[in-house]
């Protein structure tokens, strides 16, 4: 659901596993009290939680997130709307974390290549 130019003005998601609230937060351009909200709201929305009920979120859910926000803050839905629209688009969403996750390694993969070239 992102477009390319909304792809850029987020960073890069780095290849880790597991990212706090913190990183999360840096990595949408969202606050983290707005990501604990969105929890509440969106079902599908669900970080692991370890110790001192700590968030722990995947690569996924970082791609999640950045959906909504897409969908609340530049497409205009509201928060009722954006969960139809993620409820009713699964093919639809599977297609789009895949060309977001190809165009994510692609854009890594030129980063290396111009680090190797110099």
């Amino acid at each position: 659901m992102l477009e390319a130019s909304n792809n850029k003005e987020l960073p890069a998601i780095p290849s880790k596993r597991y990212f706090t609230i913190g990183e999360v937060s840096n990595l949408c351009g969202v606050k983290s009290h707005v990501l604990r909200y969105w929890e509440q709201e969106f079902p599908n929305l669900k970080p692991m939680k370890r110790r001192g009920n700590r968030r722990y979120y995947q690569r996924e859910d970082v791609l999640l997130i950045r959906q909504i926000r897409s969908l609340l803050h530049e497409q205009g839905y509201t928060i009722n709307g954006a969960r139809q629209k993620l409820s009713g688009a699964e093919a639809e969403d599977d297609s789009n974390k895949s060309s977001q996750l190809s165009r994510q390694l692609i854009t890594e993969l030129e980063d290396i290549l111009r680090i190797l070239k110099s």
